[in-house]
């Protein structure tokens, strides 16, 4: 049996740099994400009230920091983050949130180089973002080929991979964007989180059959809704993982901090292989 020790200089003092990595990554396994569509930080709750995300965003924020704080997330999954416009005196909302709280983070606009999107006022500052208490080990900004809403945030922690999306609101769009993102999930070797607003208009039964190829399984097993927030009837917004992530609390608070409500995730990781054997010294009894 393995006595899972408290990391303290004496237990860290016994290993190099590199090996006290594994046995960390060995010994820490519970998680916790936030996902959180924060609708740039305008706090504008009214129905069918797109105009109103063009409101001054920086007083608003604070109300969405102190839930961040409140949650106490490892690591945070941002959409609909404004990266500079006006609405937040042109200054970045992922960088004054991970500032403030102490996390690491990365961030990119939402739309391709050569989109229109980088050319419009507001729009070439829309961004999705992830913050994080660990290191990121690398960063990919992947693009689809089809749908306005093109990107897929990859960051690559020390025990998994987390995936980042905003879907198209185009059912067809939406459809070929889960054929892409199918690709890009099959090219990974480390645990899975694929997390984010899917525009799942239609229904959950859009993502049956990408989670089946897969093999990932949403955190959301009772189907919750969460959308919109002052009386969710539509599930939009969801955490999916795969079998090297086990669950230990799924929940929706009732939050209203944007139109979307919140989804936290805790978790924990399945020991990967070369954590195994004579990569780690065996503490056993």
């Amino acid at each position: 049996m393995f006595l899972f020790l408290p990391l303290t200089d004496g237990v860290r003092d016994a290993f190099d740099g590199r090996r006290f990595e594994e046995f960390r990554l060995f010994v820490l396994q519970k998680m916790r994400l936030l996902l959180h569509n924060i609708q740039y930080g305008t706090g504008r709750l009214k129905q069918f009230s797109w105009l109103a995300t063009l409101h001054p965003t920086r007083k608003h924020l604070r109300h969405i920091e102190r839930f961040v704080r409140a949650v106490n997330p490892d690591i945070v999954g941002l959409v609909e983050v404004d990266s500079g416009s006006y609405r937040n005196r042109s200054e970045n909302q992922a960088e004054m949130l991970a500032d403030e709280m102490n996390y690491n983070h990365t961030h990119r606009i939402k739309y391709p180089e050569a989109s229109i999107g980088r050319r419009i006022p507001i729009l070439n500052k829309q961004s999705n973002a992830v913050l994080t208490r660990d290191k990121i080990l690398k960063e990919r900004f992947h693009d689809f080929q089809s749908g306005f809403k093109s990107l897929v945030i990859e960051v690559e922690l020390p025990a998994l991979n987390l995936f980042i999306v905003h879907l198209s609101l185009g059912l067809r769009a939406r459809h070929r964007q889960l054929e892409e993102l199918h690709s890009l999930l099959e090219k990974c070797t480390k645990p899975r989180i694929l997390a984010g607003d899917f525009n799942a208009l239609s229904g959950r039964w859009e993502l049956s059959m990408f989670l089946k190829a897969t093999g990932m399984q949403s955190a959301n097993r009772n189907h919750t809704p969460t959308y919109p927030s002052w009386r969710p009837y539509r599930e939009l917004d969801f955490i999916c993982h795969d079998d090297n992530i086990v669950p230990v609390r799924f929940r929706i608070p009732e939050v209203r901090v944007s139109d979307h409500r919140p989804l936290i995730f805790d978790f924990e990781i399945k020991p990967s292989q070369h954590c195994r054997g004579d990569a780690i010294p065996a503490f056993s009894r």
